[in-house]
């Protein structure tokens, strides 16, 4: 199979049926597949899925509220398809551009293809500047070029897709995910429409956990491998710079001068200590990583049931 859609849902029951013809004018003559995951929906979008499926539908339905991620991760594991797009399911990415994704990608050998969405449809204050302040912090700290990291609308190599690992929330930083993978990737403009029905999951609350997660993912991009490389130096440093002053409280006792009573002589033990605890630490998360790499993932969500349309060719 050419091509699988992977498309995350919570409560968009009237977004459904004029995304499933988009979707289906877009890839006319394609070999596709595209592949729903409710994400705990509570309103009729399990209901108006099933009604409108066909051979090039399936529906993974999540017991419960997982978030996008995981329900992104879902989608594309069961995906089969050589390239692997993703876009969301309220009609703000418009599924025609998936064939200029598709294109670039076969044409160029690009291994991602970001959507960049130009003249974007959202609110300035709500939507737009706390995404820009985003995408410019993500940009510095972790190297990788794009100028949308929000789009969802993004295509994959199935390999490159596969391996992401995507869990929590780290939807948002897919682009970094893929370049610790070394994949080729490119930024291309899409278009963005309004939300007409439905109600945004998104707010200015998000901005905290984006710089939180920001954080997480700088520390994978640089240190996942090996976390001593990153506590080694700062235990190290906490631990001389304890070491220096107790030598220098050690001279002065020498001397002749009291220091039981000195304030420094307590910072100086509790550097000492804490620099130790830090490369300890360090030591225990450099095991961590060899028992990670050494066993199997566990399962990040559970399915309650997958549908196929009818006449699917895919037996499940």
């Amino acid at each position: 199979m050419t091509l699988s859609v992977v498309i995350t849902v919570m409560n968009e029951e009237e977004n459904i049926e004029p995304l499933i013809r988009q979707l289906s004018l877009a890839l006319q003559g394609m070999d596709y597949e595209i592949i729903f995951v409710d994400d705990g929906s509570t309103d009729g979008t399990v209901e108006r899925i099933k009604a409108c499926m066909d051979e090039h539908i399936r529906l993974i339905v999540l017991k419960r509220n997982y978030g996008q991620t995981v329900a992104m991760e879902a989608g594309i594991q069961q995906a089969s398809g050589k390239y692997i797009v993703t876009m969301d399911g309220d009609l703000q990415n418009d599924p025609a551009d998936i064939p200029l994704l598709l294109q670039i990608a076969q044409q160029e050998g690009w291994e991602v293809v970001a959507g960049r969405r130009a003249n974007r449809q959202d609110d300035w204050l709500l939507r737009k500047l706390p995404s820009r302040m985003a995408n410019w912090l993500i940009r510095r700290m972790t190297g990788v070029r794009l100028h949308d990291y929000g789009c969802t609308l993004k295509l994959f190599t199935r390999e490159i897709a596969k391996n992401l690992g995507l869990y929590g929330e780290m939807h948002r930083f897919i682009p970094v995910l893929a370049a610790m993978q070394g994949a080729r990737m490119t930024e291309v403009a899409v278009r963005h429409h309004p939300r007409i029905h439905g109600r945004s999951k998104y707010g200015l609350g998000r901005t905290f956990k984006v710089i939180s997660d920001l954080l997480l993912v700088v520390f994978f991009q640089k240190y996942f491998r090996s976390p001593m490389h990153f506590f080694g130096p700062i235990g190290l440093f906490v631990f001389l710079a304890g070491l220096i002053i107790n030598l220098y409280l050690f001279i002065l006792k020498i001397g002749g001068e009291k220091i039981g009573e000195r304030p420094l002589l307590i910072l100086g033990v509790i550097l000492l200590l804490s620099g130790l605890l830090i490369v300890l630490f360090g030591f225990l998360m450099e095991i961590m990583m060899r028992i990670y790499y050494g066993s199997h993932p566990e399962r990040k969500f559970q399915v309650r049931e997958i549908i196929s349309g009818p006449d699917s060719k895919k037996q499940i």
